[in-house]
């Protein structure tokens, strides 16, 4: 890959020619085998509740690698001021700019789960914002009688597992095909968390094989990757994001830290603590191959991202504006299905706490 001290279209980015995306903008792509899950589960005679819960992806249940190695740049823990006129320069220098969120729906019944998610993409570029959003639906049990009778659903001993990894691997299949060719994809949640981290960490060099360059959000993480590895900071705070927050200013971020895994490098990520406004800091993390091969547009990225909260202004809630719209987009998406309809005509027995606490 090609890396030029410039983030221009005409020296490093290209969009053009980009078919897959090209052709999908302003477009709701459905699960092909939607209309056959649901047939499927109708001719079971299985009834889902009319009212799903909201389902978040729980990124933070498992933080990895618990023996990873923390490595501090030899001028130590900085504090560096941000610049958003910088980032408002590499917006107008064309770079194109993809924002990925989802919203998850479950269905909890007797018979099993079933999860209705909405993968949304939006895209950035000097003149417009331009959405794709990706509807799928997975039904998951342990019963083999179910199965028998619906061809369509998936058998597993661990249904919230097998939903996160066939979640993820749905995620990498539409980011890779539908995120324009030598854009900056902004992706809310962490590189490493969760499970199934390790189809993330694979789909990297996919990402990297079409200049797409994968940065990752973290606003919500008890982790204390940095307070539990330096002498000075250990046991004085409750997470990294409490020491950032005190330890920085608005308008501030730190130097970049690396976290490897001692057993296996692929395992490994370069993050920084961002502070835009008098609220909880954020973490903004790329993968180590990332970092080394666009280490100059990567340097950078925190002040893009500091243009872009400023840009959306919330304070309360602070998020870059490419990923709250992308936010609101896959929420929004979710209501296109009238869901009620269509689950009425099957005949799941919903779970007691499903009826007394509907979405």
């Amino acid at each position: 890959m090609e890396i030029s001290s410039k983030w221009g279209r005409e020296r490093y980015l290209e969009v053009e020619g980009d078919e897959s995306f090209a052709g999908a903008v302003n477009r709701l792509l459905m699960d092909p085998e939607f209309n056959e899950k649901i047939e499927s589960l109708k001719n079971a005679g299985i009834n889902f509740p009319s009212t799903p819960t909201d389902n978040p992806m729980y990124y933070e249940s498992f933080q990895f690698p618990p023996q990873g190695k923390l490595a501090v740049p030899d001028c130590g823990i900085q504090r560096k001021t941000l610049n958003p006129r910088n980032g408002r320069e590499m917006i107008a220098d064309h770079l194109p700019i993809g924002a990925y969120d989802e919203s998850i729906l479950k269905f909890s019944t007797l018979e099993g789960s079933a999860f209705l998610t909405s993968h949304s993409l939006l895209v950035l570029d000097s003149t417009a914002y331009w959405p794709i959003n990706l509807l799928t639906f997975n039904f998951y049990t342990r019963s083999d009688t179910i199965v028998e009778k619906c061809h369509k659903i998936r058998k597993t001993t661990d249904p919230e597992m097998q939903s996160q990894k066939d979640h993820i691997l749905d995620k990498i299949k539409f980011l890779t095909k539908y995120a324009p060719t030598g854009s900056l994809l902004l992706i809310d949640g962490p590189l490493i968390g969760g499970d199934v981290y390790t189809y993330m960490i694979r789909a990297i060099k996919e990402f990297l094989s079409k200049r797409i360059i994968p940065v990752f959000f973290v606003k919500n993480s008890s982790s204390n990757l940095v307070t539990d590895n330096l002498d000075s900071l250990r046991g004085r705070y409750n997470s990294d994001l409490h020491w950032a927050y005190k330890f920085l200013k608005p308008g501030e971020r730190t130097n970049f830290f690396e976290y490897s895994d001692i057993h296996d490098p692929k395992n490994s990520k370069f993050f920084t603590y961002l502070k835009a406004f008098d609220s909880s800091p954020q973490r903004i993390e790329v993968h180590r191959e990332t970092m080394f091969l666009c280490r100059d547009i990567i340097e950078s990225v925190p002040d893009l991202i500091y243009y872009m909260l400023l840009l959306q202004g919330d304070i309360r809630n602070p998020q870059v504006r490419p990923i709250a719209i992308a936010e609101r987009y896959a929420r929004e998406t979710l209501k296109l299905l009238d869901l009620e309809a269509v689950m009425k005509e099957t005949g799941l027995v919903p779970t007691i706490d499903q009826v007394r606490f509907p979405w």
